[in-house]
């Protein structure tokens, strides 16, 4: 599905086929069985027409993510949406992470909603990703210092991110790898610069979940460990680091 997704900025010429109830209902149904990053962390999901929310781009439904705020709540946040983003498209579900989406309720169950993904079916398996190696991505040497492990870097590169800044750098030895936030000095997108470390690390859960199945794909065990993110204005913090077993 990593191949297959790509984002819908504008959901445009995808046919006539709707989003079932009964997706919803597995939408719903799916998103407690995905793999927290943190498991202390409590999140909720909602889905919504797309007339009940801010967001304009031709799609049929929002999923809203909602969770307590402790600390690395939004790489959580990002980590299980990167997961439900790659279990959209196997249905053949068209995403959109947007990033400066506005919910009306704040809170539900007490958690603070922290982003949106737009939903809408796609009626051609051909309307997704044709070769992503062609769409525009920091290269691998780019985001990659140290032991270029090349079917993990050349792939986790192409992680989505909610304003598309592609937050990250790696640094990689024989021992293992470091995953850090990078803040490029006078890039954030279409972001408010006070937003920028927010979504920045939603993005680094995003990448995280990704990195984790290209390693897990090429056989790499590895323990994990993940560090406080606070949201600095840096050039790098540190966010987790995979020893290899």
């Amino acid at each position: 599905m990593i191949f297959k997704r790509k984002s819908f900025h504008l959901f445009r010429n995808i046919g006539d086929e709707s989003i079932s109830l009964e997706e919803i209902r597995e939408i719903e149904e799916v998103y407690p069985s995905l793999t927290p990053l943190c498991p202390d962390i409590k999140t909720a999901v909602k889905v919504l027409p797309a007339n009940e929310t801010t967001c304009k781009r031709g799609q049929e439904y929002c999923i809203l993510l909602y969770s307590e705020k402790k600390d690395n709540y939004l790489q959580n946040i990002g980590y299980i949406g990167g997961q439900l983003d790659l279990y959209l498209v196997s249905k053949n579900i068209g995403t959109l992470w947007y990033g400066i989406g506005k919910a009306e309720e704040g809170l539900i169950h007490g958690l603070e909603f922290v982003i949106m993904i737009a939903i809408a079916k796609i009626d051609d398996e051909r309307k997704f990703r044709k070769n992503m190696f062609k769409s525009k991505r920091r290269t691998a040497e780019d985001i990659w210092a140290g032991n270029m492990l090349a079917d993990v870097a050349d792939i986790v590169r192409f992680a989505p991110s909610s304003c598309n800044t592609q937050p990250w750098m790696v640094e990689c030895n024989a021992d293992g790898l470091a995953v850090y936030r990078y803040k490029k000095a006078g890039k954030r997108g279409i972001m408010p610069s006070d937003k920028v470390s927010f979504y920045n690390r939603i993005d680094i859960g995003i990448f995280m979940c990704f990195l984790e199945l290209c390693l897990k794909k090429n056989g790499i065990r590895y323990n994990k460990s993940i560090y406080v993110d606070k949201g600095g204005d840096v050039s790098r913090t540190l966010n987790a680091v995979y020893r290899f077993v």
